[in-house]
Protein backbone atom coordinates (compact mmCIF):
# COMPACT_ATOMS: atom_id res chain seq x y z
CA UNK A 1 0.00 0.00 0.00
CA UNK A 2 2.78 2.39 0.82
CA UNK A 3 4.45 1.65 -2.42
CA UNK A 4 1.26 2.30 -4.40
CA UNK A 5 0.65 5.49 -2.52
CA UNK A 6 4.09 6.81 -3.22
CA UNK A 7 3.73 5.93 -6.89
CA UNK A 8 0.36 7.74 -7.09
CA UNK A 9 1.78 10.89 -5.50
CA UNK A 10 4.64 10.95 -7.88
CA UNK A 11 2.22 11.01 -10.87
CA UNK A 12 0.27 14.11 -9.62
CA UNK A 13 1.02 17.28 -11.66
CA UNK A 14 3.15 19.85 -9.83
CA UNK A 15 1.99 23.48 -10.29
CA UNK A 16 4.43 26.34 -10.45
CA UNK A 17 3.86 29.21 -8.06
CA UNK A 18 2.82 31.50 -10.91
CA UNK A 19 0.36 28.95 -12.29
CA UNK A 20 -1.27 28.53 -8.90
CA UNK A 21 -1.44 32.34 -8.40
CA UNK A 22 -3.11 32.80 -11.82
CA UNK A 23 -5.54 29.98 -11.12
CA UNK A 24 -6.52 31.45 -7.77
CA UNK A 25 -6.90 34.92 -9.33
CA UNK A 26 -9.20 33.52 -12.02
CA UNK A 27 -11.23 31.55 -9.48
CA UNK A 28 -11.77 34.59 -7.25
CA UNK A 29 -12.67 36.92 -10.10
CA UNK A 30 -15.12 34.39 -11.54
CA UNK A 31 -16.74 33.67 -8.18
CA UNK A 32 -16.73 37.27 -6.89
CA UNK A 33 -16.88 39.37 -10.08
CA UNK A 34 -19.37 41.69 -8.41
CA UNK A 35 -19.60 42.19 -4.68
CA UNK A 36 -21.14 44.86 -2.48
CA UNK A 37 -19.33 45.54 0.78
CA UNK A 38 -20.07 47.75 3.75
CA UNK A 39 -17.30 48.84 6.07
CA UNK A 40 -15.25 51.66 7.57
CA UNK A 41 -12.44 53.29 5.58
CA UNK A 42 -8.93 53.35 7.00
CA UNK A 43 -5.42 53.90 5.70
CA UNK A 44 -6.74 56.08 2.84
CA UNK A 45 -3.85 57.10 0.56
CA UNK A 46 -4.14 59.32 -2.53
CA UNK A 47 -1.19 58.30 -4.69
CA UNK A 48 0.59 60.71 -7.00
CA UNK A 49 -0.43 58.66 -10.05
CA UNK A 50 -4.12 59.34 -9.31
CA UNK A 51 -5.03 55.99 -7.74
CA UNK A 52 -6.51 55.70 -4.24
CA UNK A 53 -5.39 52.90 -1.95
CA UNK A 54 -7.43 52.12 1.19
CA UNK A 55 -8.58 49.44 3.63
CA UNK A 56 -12.18 48.40 4.42
CA UNK A 57 -12.71 46.99 7.88
CA UNK A 58 -15.31 46.04 10.43
CA UNK A 59 -15.05 44.70 13.98
CA UNK A 60 -13.43 41.39 13.03
CA UNK A 61 -11.80 41.64 9.57
CA UNK A 62 -10.31 43.95 6.96
CA UNK A 63 -9.66 43.89 3.22
CA UNK A 64 -7.41 46.04 1.07
CA UNK A 65 -9.00 48.04 -1.72
CA UNK A 66 -7.94 50.19 -4.65
CA UNK A 67 -9.79 52.79 -6.74
CA UNK A 68 -8.15 53.22 -10.11
CA UNK A 69 -7.58 56.73 -11.43
CA UNK A 70 -10.40 56.53 -13.97
CA UNK A 71 -12.98 55.69 -11.29
CA UNK A 72 -11.98 58.29 -8.67
CA UNK A 73 -13.98 61.12 -10.19
CA UNK A 74 -17.11 58.95 -10.48
CA UNK A 75 -17.27 58.34 -6.73
CA UNK A 76 -20.25 59.98 -5.03
CA UNK A 77 -18.28 60.60 -1.82
CA UNK A 78 -14.66 61.46 -1.18
CA UNK A 79 -12.79 58.63 0.58
CA UNK A 80 -11.82 59.77 4.07
CA UNK A 81 -10.43 58.08 7.17
CA UNK A 82 -13.23 56.75 9.42
CA UNK A 83 -16.06 57.16 6.87
CA UNK A 84 -18.54 54.26 6.74
CA UNK A 85 -19.30 53.45 3.11
CA UNK A 86 -20.88 50.89 0.82
CA UNK A 87 -18.68 49.98 -2.16
CA UNK A 88 -19.15 47.76 -5.20
CA UNK A 89 -16.44 46.07 -7.20
CA UNK A 90 -14.72 42.78 -7.86
CA UNK A 91 -12.38 40.65 -5.76
CA UNK A 92 -8.96 39.97 -7.25
CA UNK A 93 -5.53 38.92 -6.04
CA UNK A 94 -2.10 40.49 -6.09
CA UNK A 95 0.07 37.50 -7.17
CA UNK A 96 3.38 39.04 -6.20
CA UNK A 97 2.34 39.17 -2.55
CA UNK A 98 -0.28 36.41 -2.32
CA UNK A 99 -2.87 38.98 -1.15
CA UNK A 100 -6.42 39.54 -2.24
CA UNK A 101 -8.12 42.93 -2.58
CA UNK A 102 -11.24 44.57 -3.93
CA UNK A 103 -11.11 46.83 -6.99
CA UNK A 104 -13.72 49.48 -6.14
CA UNK A 105 -15.91 50.90 -8.89
CA UNK A 106 -18.55 52.82 -6.88
CA UNK A 107 -18.66 54.21 -3.37
CA UNK A 108 -21.47 55.78 -1.39
CA UNK A 109 -21.95 56.76 2.22
CA UNK A 110 -23.51 54.10 4.40
CA UNK A 111 -26.15 56.46 5.77
CA UNK A 112 -27.23 60.04 6.42
CA UNK A 113 -25.12 60.22 9.52
CA UNK A 114 -21.99 59.33 7.59
CA UNK A 115 -22.78 61.91 4.94
CA UNK A 116 -23.30 64.64 7.51
CA UNK A 117 -20.11 63.69 9.32
CA UNK A 118 -18.16 63.92 6.08
CA UNK A 119 -19.85 67.26 5.32
CA UNK A 120 -18.91 68.66 8.74
CA UNK A 121 -15.27 67.71 8.23
CA UNK A 122 -15.25 69.34 4.80
CA UNK A 123 -16.92 72.49 6.19
CA UNK A 124 -14.31 72.73 8.92
CA UNK A 125 -11.48 72.49 6.41
CA UNK A 126 -12.94 75.14 4.07
CA UNK A 127 -13.70 77.45 6.99
CA UNK A 128 -10.12 77.15 8.16
CA UNK A 129 -9.03 78.28 4.69
CA UNK A 130 -11.15 81.43 5.02
CA UNK A 131 -13.72 80.61 2.31
CA UNK A 132 -16.59 81.37 4.71
CA UNK A 133 -15.31 84.83 5.74
CA UNK A 134 -17.80 87.63 5.20
CA UNK A 135 -15.21 90.17 4.02
CA UNK A 136 -14.63 88.20 0.82
CA UNK A 137 -18.29 88.30 -0.20
CA UNK A 138 -19.09 90.59 -3.14
CA UNK A 139 -22.02 93.00 -3.11
CA UNK A 140 -24.90 92.46 -5.53
CA UNK A 141 -25.50 95.03 -8.32
CA UNK A 142 -28.33 97.44 -7.61
CA UNK A 143 -29.83 97.34 -11.13
CA UNK A 144 -28.58 94.34 -13.14
CA UNK A 145 -29.03 94.24 -16.90
CA UNK A 146 -28.36 90.51 -17.32
CA UNK A 147 -28.98 87.66 -14.83
CA UNK A 148 -27.53 84.16 -15.25
CA UNK A 149 -29.52 81.24 -13.83
CA UNK A 150 -27.98 77.79 -13.32
CA UNK A 151 -30.75 75.24 -12.82
CA UNK A 152 -32.77 72.54 -14.50
CA UNK A 153 -34.60 73.84 -17.58
CA UNK A 154 -37.72 71.88 -16.53
CA UNK A 155 -39.68 72.16 -13.35
CA UNK A 156 -41.23 74.89 -11.26
CA UNK A 157 -37.96 76.51 -10.12
CA UNK A 158 -37.06 78.19 -13.41
CA UNK A 159 -40.69 79.24 -13.98
CA UNK A 160 -40.89 80.85 -10.54
CA UNK A 161 -37.60 82.73 -11.06
CA UNK A 162 -38.56 84.02 -14.53
CA UNK A 163 -42.03 85.04 -13.36
CA UNK A 164 -40.66 86.91 -10.34
CA UNK A 165 -37.99 88.72 -12.36
CA UNK A 166 -40.55 89.71 -15.03
CA UNK A 167 -42.85 91.21 -12.38
CA UNK A 168 -40.15 93.12 -10.52
CA UNK A 169 -37.40 94.10 -12.97
CA UNK A 170 -37.75 93.08 -16.63
CA UNK A 171 -34.22 92.31 -17.83
CA UNK A 172 -32.35 89.74 -19.88
CA UNK A 173 -32.10 86.27 -18.28
CA UNK A 174 -29.66 83.62 -19.53
CA UNK A 175 -30.41 80.06 -18.37
CA UNK A 176 -27.59 77.48 -18.31
CA UNK A 177 -29.40 74.11 -18.18
CA UNK A 178 -27.92 71.50 -15.82
CA UNK A 179 -29.03 68.44 -13.91
CA UNK A 180 -29.47 69.22 -10.23
CA UNK A 181 -29.35 65.72 -8.78
CA UNK A 182 -27.10 62.72 -9.22
CA UNK A 183 -23.45 62.04 -9.84
CA UNK A 184 -23.15 64.42 -12.85
CA UNK A 185 -24.87 67.37 -11.16
CA UNK A 186 -21.84 68.84 -9.35
CA UNK A 187 -19.65 68.77 -12.48
CA UNK A 188 -22.35 70.38 -14.65
CA UNK A 189 -23.08 73.16 -12.14
CA UNK A 190 -19.36 73.85 -11.78
CA UNK A 191 -18.98 74.00 -15.59
CA UNK A 192 -21.92 76.45 -15.77
CA UNK A 193 -20.43 78.81 -13.16
CA UNK A 194 -17.02 78.70 -14.85
CA UNK A 195 -18.64 79.21 -18.26
CA UNK A 196 -20.51 82.34 -17.14
CA UNK A 197 -17.31 83.77 -15.65
CA UNK A 198 -15.41 83.04 -18.87
CA UNK A 199 -17.76 85.21 -20.98
CA UNK A 200 -16.20 88.44 -22.25
CA UNK A 201 -17.94 91.66 -21.10
CA UNK A 202 -18.23 92.88 -24.70
CA UNK A 203 -18.75 89.48 -26.36
CA UNK A 204 -21.71 88.30 -28.46
CA UNK A 205 -23.26 86.67 -25.37
CA UNK A 206 -23.63 89.28 -22.58
CA UNK A 207 -21.84 88.52 -19.34
CA UNK A 208 -24.31 88.32 -16.41
CA UNK A 209 -24.13 90.88 -13.63
CA UNK A 210 -25.27 88.31 -11.05
CA UNK A 211 -25.67 84.50 -10.98
CA UNK A 212 -28.37 82.38 -9.33
CA UNK A 213 -27.75 78.68 -8.62
CA UNK A 214 -31.19 77.25 -7.83
CA UNK A 215 -32.85 73.95 -7.06
CA UNK A 216 -36.04 72.84 -5.32
CA UNK A 217 -36.18 71.11 -1.96
CA UNK A 218 -35.28 67.49 -1.29
CA UNK A 219 -33.56 65.07 1.03
CA UNK A 220 -29.92 65.23 2.06
CA UNK A 221 -29.07 62.66 -0.59
CA UNK A 222 -30.94 64.66 -3.26
CA UNK A 223 -29.03 67.85 -2.41
CA UNK A 224 -25.67 66.15 -1.88
CA UNK A 225 -24.28 67.28 -5.25
CA UNK A 226 -24.20 70.86 -3.91
CA UNK A 227 -21.91 69.72 -1.07
CA UNK A 228 -19.14 68.89 -3.54
CA UNK A 229 -15.78 70.41 -2.56
CA UNK A 230 -14.76 71.30 -6.14
CA UNK A 231 -18.11 73.04 -6.70
CA UNK A 232 -17.77 74.98 -3.44
CA UNK A 233 -14.31 76.21 -4.41
CA UNK A 234 -15.59 77.18 -7.87
CA UNK A 235 -18.44 79.22 -6.33
CA UNK A 236 -16.02 80.92 -3.94
CA UNK A 237 -13.70 81.84 -6.84
CA UNK A 238 -16.50 83.27 -9.02
CA UNK A 239 -15.84 86.84 -10.12
CA UNK A 240 -19.57 87.39 -10.73
CA UNK A 241 -21.66 87.82 -7.54
CA UNK A 242 -23.53 84.56 -6.91
CA UNK A 243 -26.74 83.77 -5.00
CA UNK A 244 -27.26 80.24 -3.70
CA UNK A 245 -30.92 79.16 -3.73
CA UNK A 246 -30.74 75.39 -3.21
CA UNK A 247 -33.64 73.74 -1.42
CA UNK A 248 -36.09 75.29 0.97
CA UNK A 249 -35.40 77.58 3.91
CA UNK A 250 -34.47 74.71 6.23
CA UNK A 251 -32.14 73.05 3.72
CA UNK A 252 -28.45 73.93 3.90
CA UNK A 253 -25.70 72.95 1.47
CA UNK A 254 -22.01 73.70 1.31
CA UNK A 255 -22.30 76.34 -1.42
CA UNK A 256 -24.60 78.37 0.85
CA UNK A 257 -21.56 79.17 3.02
CA UNK A 258 -19.25 80.24 0.16
CA UNK A 259 -21.79 82.08 -2.01
CA UNK A 260 -22.09 85.88 -1.81
CA UNK A 261 -25.75 85.60 -0.74
CA UNK A 262 -27.93 82.72 0.43
CA UNK A 263 -31.64 82.76 -0.47
CA UNK A 264 -34.17 80.58 1.38
CA UNK A 265 -36.02 79.81 -1.87
CA UNK A 266 -35.43 80.34 -5.61
CA UNK A 267 -38.17 82.99 -5.63
CA UNK A 268 -36.38 84.84 -2.83
CA UNK A 269 -33.18 84.68 -4.89
CA UNK A 270 -34.94 86.44 -7.77
CA UNK A 271 -36.09 89.13 -5.33
CA UNK A 272 -32.54 89.55 -3.97
CA UNK A 273 -31.10 89.95 -7.48
CA UNK A 274 -33.60 92.54 -8.75
CA UNK A 275 -35.14 95.76 -7.47
CA UNK A 276 -38.84 96.58 -7.86
CA UNK A 277 -39.28 98.74 -10.96
CA UNK A 278 -42.58 100.22 -9.78
CA UNK A 279 -41.04 101.19 -6.45
CA UNK A 280 -38.10 102.83 -8.22
CA UNK A 281 -40.47 104.77 -10.45
CA UNK A 282 -42.49 105.87 -7.44
CA UNK A 283 -39.32 106.89 -5.63
CA UNK A 284 -38.13 108.85 -8.66
CA UNK A 285 -41.48 110.60 -8.91
CA UNK A 286 -41.37 111.49 -5.23
CA UNK A 287 -37.80 112.77 -5.54
CA UNK A 288 -38.76 114.79 -8.63
CA UNK A 289 -41.63 116.41 -6.75
CA UNK A 290 -39.43 117.18 -3.78
CA UNK A 291 -36.84 118.68 -6.14
CA UNK A 292 -39.42 120.93 -7.78
CA UNK A 293 -40.82 122.04 -4.43
CA UNK A 294 -37.35 122.71 -3.05
CA UNK A 295 -36.45 124.69 -6.19
CA UNK A 296 -39.62 126.79 -5.87
CA UNK A 297 -38.90 127.53 -2.23
CA UNK A 298 -35.32 128.48 -3.07
CA UNK A 299 -36.42 130.87 -5.86
CA UNK A 300 -39.02 132.48 -3.61
CA UNK A 301 -36.50 132.90 -0.81
CA UNK A 302 -33.94 134.47 -3.13
CA UNK A 303 -36.58 136.79 -4.61
CA UNK A 304 -37.57 137.99 -1.13
CA UNK A 305 -33.96 138.59 -0.16
CA UNK A 306 -33.37 140.61 -3.35
CA UNK A 307 -36.45 142.72 -2.74
CA UNK A 308 -35.36 143.39 0.84
CA UNK A 309 -31.87 144.41 -0.26
CA UNK A 310 -33.32 146.52 -3.08
CA UNK A 311 -35.31 148.64 -0.71
CA UNK A 312 -32.15 149.65 1.13
CA UNK A 313 -30.44 150.88 -2.08
CA UNK A 314 -30.61 154.53 -3.27
CA UNK A 315 -32.71 155.51 -6.27
CA UNK A 316 -30.93 155.55 -9.63
CA UNK A 317 -31.99 159.19 -10.51
CA UNK A 318 -30.53 160.36 -7.21
CA UNK A 319 -27.23 158.66 -7.95
CA UNK A 320 -27.09 160.12 -11.48
CA UNK A 321 -27.98 163.63 -10.33
CA UNK A 322 -25.12 163.69 -7.80
CA UNK A 323 -22.67 162.41 -10.35
CA UNK A 324 -23.83 164.99 -12.91
CA UNK A 325 -23.24 167.80 -10.45
CA UNK A 326 -19.73 166.58 -9.71
CA UNK A 327 -19.01 166.29 -13.44
CA UNK A 328 -20.22 169.82 -14.20
CA UNK A 329 -18.13 171.32 -11.38
CA UNK A 330 -15.02 169.45 -12.48
CA UNK A 331 -15.45 170.50 -16.12
CA UNK A 332 -15.75 174.18 -15.18
CA UNK A 333 -12.58 173.99 -13.10
CA UNK A 334 -10.63 172.10 -15.76
CA UNK A 335 -10.36 175.02 -18.26
CA UNK A 336 -9.04 177.48 -15.70
CA UNK A 337 -6.59 174.92 -14.38
CA UNK A 338 -5.14 174.27 -17.85
CA UNK A 339 -4.63 178.02 -18.46
CA UNK A 340 -2.83 178.46 -15.15
CA UNK A 341 -0.61 175.47 -15.89
CA UNK A 342 0.39 176.87 -19.31
CA UNK A 343 1.19 180.28 -17.78
CA UNK A 344 3.40 178.73 -15.11
CA UNK A 345 5.39 176.68 -17.67
CA UNK A 346 5.77 179.68 -19.95
CA UNK A 347 7.21 181.77 -17.11
CA UNK A 348 9.65 178.98 -16.21
CA UNK A 349 10.77 178.64 -19.86
CA UNK A 350 11.43 182.39 -20.19
CA UNK A 351 13.45 182.38 -16.97
CA UNK A 352 15.60 179.45 -18.12
CA UNK A 353 16.03 180.84 -21.66
CA UNK A 354 17.37 184.14 -20.38
CA UNK A 355 20.36 182.32 -18.91
CA UNK A 356 21.34 180.65 -22.21
CA UNK A 357 24.01 182.36 -24.50
CA UNK A 358 26.71 181.18 -27.01
CA UNK A 359 29.44 181.60 -24.44
CA UNK A 360 28.10 178.68 -22.41
CA UNK A 361 28.56 176.38 -25.43
CA UNK A 362 31.95 177.77 -26.62
CA UNK A 363 33.67 177.41 -23.24
CA UNK A 364 33.34 173.52 -23.08
CA UNK A 365 34.33 173.31 -26.75
CA UNK A 366 37.51 175.30 -26.14
CA UNK A 367 38.41 173.12 -23.14
CA UNK A 368 38.00 169.89 -25.12
CA UNK A 369 40.01 171.24 -28.05
CA UNK A 370 42.93 172.18 -25.80
CA UNK A 371 42.87 168.74 -24.22
CA UNK A 372 42.86 167.04 -27.64
CA UNK A 373 45.85 169.15 -28.76
CA UNK A 374 47.87 168.15 -25.70
CA UNK A 375 47.05 164.45 -26.17
CA UNK A 376 48.08 164.61 -29.87
CA UNK A 377 51.40 166.20 -28.97
CA UNK A 378 52.10 163.38 -26.51
CA UNK A 379 50.87 160.58 -28.79
CA UNK A 380 52.77 161.45 -32.01
CA UNK A 381 56.36 160.62 -30.79
CA UNK A 382 55.13 157.35 -29.26
CA UNK A 383 53.43 156.34 -32.51
CA UNK A 384 56.57 157.11 -34.51
CA UNK A 385 58.72 154.92 -32.28
CA UNK A 386 56.18 152.06 -32.47
CA UNK A 387 56.06 152.23 -36.27
CA UNK A 388 59.89 152.26 -36.48
CA UNK A 389 60.17 149.16 -34.29
CA UNK A 390 57.52 147.35 -36.35
CA UNK A 391 59.37 148.19 -39.57
CA UNK A 392 62.68 146.84 -38.25
CA UNK A 393 60.99 143.62 -37.19
CA UNK A 394 59.40 143.25 -40.63
CA UNK A 395 62.78 143.69 -42.35
CA UNK A 396 64.26 140.97 -40.13
CA UNK A 397 61.43 138.58 -40.95
CA UNK A 398 61.85 139.26 -44.67
CA UNK A 399 65.57 138.34 -44.50
CA UNK A 400 64.73 135.19 -42.52
CA UNK A 401 62.14 134.18 -45.11
CA UNK A 402 64.65 134.74 -47.96
CA UNK A 403 67.17 132.47 -46.19
CA UNK A 404 64.71 129.56 -45.80
CA UNK A 405 62.95 129.94 -49.15
CA UNK A 406 62.90 126.42 -50.75
CA UNK A 407 63.00 127.91 -54.23
CA UNK A 408 66.23 129.89 -53.70
CA UNK A 409 68.59 126.88 -54.29
CA UNK A 410 66.82 126.15 -57.58
CA UNK A 411 68.09 129.48 -58.96
CA UNK A 412 71.64 128.35 -58.18
CA UNK A 413 71.30 125.20 -60.36
CA UNK A 414 69.81 122.71 -57.91
CA UNK A 415 66.64 120.65 -58.48
CA UNK A 416 64.09 118.99 -56.14
CA UNK A 417 62.95 115.40 -56.61
CA UNK A 418 59.34 114.55 -55.74
CA UNK A 419 57.43 111.30 -55.76
CA UNK A 420 54.18 111.16 -57.77
CA UNK A 421 52.16 111.84 -54.59
CA UNK A 422 54.12 115.07 -53.97
CA UNK A 423 56.39 113.83 -51.16
CA UNK A 424 59.96 115.17 -51.27
CA UNK A 425 62.75 112.64 -51.86
CA UNK A 426 65.48 113.25 -49.29
CA UNK A 427 67.68 110.17 -49.86
CA UNK A 428 68.44 108.31 -53.12
CA UNK A 429 68.54 104.93 -51.36
CA UNK A 430 64.78 105.06 -50.96
CA UNK A 431 64.20 105.10 -54.75
CA UNK A 432 63.57 101.82 -56.62
CA UNK A 433 64.40 101.00 -60.23
CA UNK A 434 61.58 102.02 -62.58
CA UNK A 435 59.96 104.35 -60.05
CA UNK A 436 58.54 107.54 -61.59
CA UNK A 437 59.61 110.87 -60.06
CA UNK A 438 59.26 114.60 -60.77
CA UNK A 439 62.30 116.90 -61.16
CA UNK A 440 61.49 120.46 -60.16
CA UNK A 441 63.88 123.10 -61.60
CA UNK A 442 63.80 126.85 -61.28
CA UNK A 443 62.00 127.31 -64.57
CA UNK A 444 60.10 124.03 -65.22
CA UNK A 445 59.27 120.50 -64.03
CA UNK A 446 60.33 117.24 -65.73
CA UNK A 447 59.12 113.61 -65.37
CA UNK A 448 61.81 110.97 -64.92
CA UNK A 449 62.24 107.23 -64.25
CA UNK A 450 64.95 105.75 -62.01
CA UNK A 451 67.44 103.55 -63.88
CA UNK A 452 69.99 101.77 -61.64
CA UNK A 453 71.73 99.90 -64.49
CA UNK A 454 73.41 102.97 -65.91
CA UNK A 455 73.35 105.11 -62.82
CA UNK A 456 71.49 107.86 -64.69
CA UNK A 457 67.99 109.25 -64.84
CA UNK A 458 65.99 108.59 -68.00
CA UNK A 459 64.07 111.80 -68.72
CA UNK A 460 60.70 111.38 -70.41
CA UNK A 461 59.53 113.66 -73.19
CA UNK A 462 56.47 114.79 -71.25
CA UNK A 463 57.06 118.41 -70.31
CA UNK A 464 55.17 120.67 -67.99
CA UNK A 465 54.52 124.20 -69.29
CA UNK A 466 57.24 126.53 -68.01
CA UNK A 467 56.39 128.88 -65.25
CA UNK A 468 55.82 132.47 -66.20
CA UNK A 469 58.95 134.63 -65.89
CA UNK A 470 56.97 137.80 -65.81
CA UNK A 471 57.85 139.70 -62.62
CA UNK A 472 55.01 140.00 -60.11
CA UNK A 473 53.13 143.24 -60.14
CA UNK A 474 54.48 145.96 -57.97
CA UNK A 475 52.44 145.90 -54.78
CA UNK A 476 54.04 148.97 -53.33
CA UNK A 477 55.71 149.52 -50.02
CA UNK A 478 53.71 148.96 -46.86
CA UNK A 479 55.70 151.66 -45.14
Amino acid sequence: MNALSDESDSNTKAYSVSELAVALKRTLEDAYGFVRLRGELSKVTFHGNGHVYLTLKDERASIDGVVWKGSVRALSVRPEQGLEVIVTGKITTFPAGSRYQIVIETMEAAGVGALLAQLERLKGRLQAEGLFDSHRRKSLPAMPTTIGVVTSPTGAVIRDILHRIRDRWPCQVIVWPVVVQGEAAAAQVRAAVEGFNALAPDGPVPRPDVLIVARGGGSVEDLWAFNDEALARCVAASEIPLISAVGHETDTTLIDFVADRRAPTPTAAAEMATPVLSELRAGISELTGRLHRAGGRLVADRRGRIETLGRSLARVPDLLELADQRFTLTRSRLGAGLERNVAVHRTHLVRVGSRLNPTLLQRPQTLHLDRLTRLSARLQPAMGRAVERAYERLVGLSKLYASVDPSAPLKRGFARIHRPDGRLVREGAGLAQGEAVRLVFADLTRQAVIDDSTGTLAVKSVLRPPKSTRPPPNQGDLF
